[in-house]
């Protein structure tokens, strides 16, 4: 087993990074251009390695060749708009495969119905990148999709024993390379990580990932415009461990901070019982640096794709083994409360919602995504739904993917902010875009048939709001 290790380069001055060496550039073939796999490419492809992108939607294809970013993420059309002599797009894993020194599996895997991470995409992989080998290439195959324990083993025996059947020798080098990429802000989180994490007990993996990471653990690069170096921020740690540890660092890093959130969503509702106010409660918690501040907001709950899913596929792998896990199952309870819990604050201030007209202000689950997975606000939308309001919906980036997406939901689509809330009973704000941070509240309010309005992101100024008239609420306040 290899024995984990975590280095951190040392500080350079500025005239050290200009004359650091030039990293030898690797041909990189991605398989799977999802949220992942886009802006892993695109930033490879900066850094100035030759990144071939592979995905079976041919559409999604065509469109990445037409320049279109085709998700939303700060500074990724811009950054493919750079990259472009790097970084091209196909639907034929084997022709990308071949000749490929790095290829690197960042395919979906969602959950299944009883929780379990779907790896049928990972495995289809694996198999197609073994059919694109050739005789005698050398190749670090890379799995960076969120998979249960112990795929990167299966990975490599399914391409082993395709290649035996193929009768091909060629030089296959496996290992695994989590991601930890929080939607908004992935390409930041690319080019000026915490650590970057690889297992694997093979000394030519670990070699051949380090040259490539080698600019950003180093970080001498030039940033890109738009996506410059955080002040003062530490040069990024390189973990190496064995796979299944890697495996592992992925699900227990999301299910802690998961159950970060969902700890203080339940400090918030005793908050509400005793008088004390959630976001004082956390600012002095935070000040500790044995807790930190970060994901201490108080708010509706998280949702989007990895947490959801990571919480779910964690506990699937410790029932595999007759073990429980009562904390992360709990904190998927609490954040299922929490839904309810503010559509409960909403029946009791206006004491009827069936018939009411309710404004749900944000559909995606986080602002600076595109992304609808595990929505709260749209979760919430229809547990009003069910209690017979009417609600009236806007999202500033994904309103038409939420109409294309659900268009059996009896939602009305506003097309603005002011459409949502004229002759509402009341506003829930979901998503802190700062579009509607920056709204003038007190006017619009005015539109308002009743001026209630529920903040589940704690991020309007409350008190001004109150002093207007305003029947304000936030959450643990």
């Amino acid at each position: 087993m290899n024995t984990p290790s975590v280095t951190r380069p040392p500080a350079r001055t500025l005239t050290e990074v200009a004359a650091a060496p030039t990293t030898p550039l690797a041909r990189v073939t991605i398989v799977g251009s999802g949220y992942v796999g886009l802006n892993t490419g695109a930033v490879l492809a900066y850094l100035g390695h030759p990144v071939v992108m592979v995905d079976r939607d041919a559409e999604r294809v065509a469109a990445l060749r037409a320049g279109e970013a085709v998700i939303y993420e700060q500074g990724l059309s811009e950054l493919l708009a750079q990259t472009r002599a790097q970084l091209s797009f196909t639907t034929q894993v084997q022709e990308a495969v071949a000749g490929a020194q790095v290829v690197i599996i960042a395919v979906g895997t969602p959950a299944t119905a009883s929780g379990d991470a779907d790896t049928r995409a990972v495995e289809q992989a694996a198999q197609e990148i073994a059919g694109g080998l050739q005789e005698g290439q050398r190749c670090v195959v890379v799995v960076k999709s969120t998979v249960p324990i112990g795929t990167n083993r299966r990975v490599s025996s399914v391409i082993d024993r395709v290649l035996q059947r193929r009768q091909v020798r060629a030089q296959v080098h496996y290992a695994s390379n989590p991601e930890f990429l929080r939607e908004g802000m992935a390409l930041r989180d690319t080019l000026y990580p915490d650590r970057v994490v690889i297992g694997s007990d093979d000394p030519e993996a670990l070699t051949t990932l380090r040259q490539l990471y080698q600019p950003i653990l180093e970080q001498t690069f030039a940033p890109p415009a738009g996506l410059e170096r955080p002040e003062h921020k530490p040069l990024p740690a390189l973990m190496s461990t064995d796979a299944t540890s890697a495996e592992m660092v992925k699900y227990a890093s999301n299910a802690f901070l998961a159950v970060k959130i969902s700890f203080i969503n339940e400090v918030a509702l005793l908050c509400e019982k005793v008088g004390a106010d959630v976001s004082e409660v956390a600012r002095g918690m935070g000040m500790d640096i044995r807790i930190g501040a970060g994901f201490l907001q108080a708010g509706v709950g998280w949702g989007g794709s990895c947490f959801p899913k990571d919480v779910l596929a964690l506990q699937a792998v410790a029932a595999e083994y007759g073990y429980s896990l009562p904390i992360v199952q709990a904190a998927d309870v609490v954040n299922r409360r929490q839904r309810v819990h503010m559509v409960e604050r909403l029946q009791d201030v206006l004491k009827v919602l069936r018939g009411r007209q309710v404004a749900v202000l944000g559909l995606t689950f986080k602002p600076g995504t595109n992304d609808l997975r595990e929505s709260p606000g749209l979760e919430l939308a229809q547990l009003l739904l069910r209690r017979g309001a009417h609600v009236r919906a806007h999202d500033p980036v994904a309103l038409d993917a939420a109409r294309t997406l659900y268009p059996d939901l009896e939602i009305d689509w506003a097309a603005s902010a002011e459409e949502a809330l004229r002759g509402a009973d009341a506003a829930l704000l979901t998503t802190a875009w700062p579009e509607y941070l920056h709204l003038d509240w007190a006017a619009l309010t005015r539109l308002m048939r009743t001026r209630v309005v529920l903040d589940g992101r704690n991020a309007l100024p409350g008190d001004l709001l109150r002093q207007d008239g305003v029947t304000y609420m936030g959450v643990g306040r």
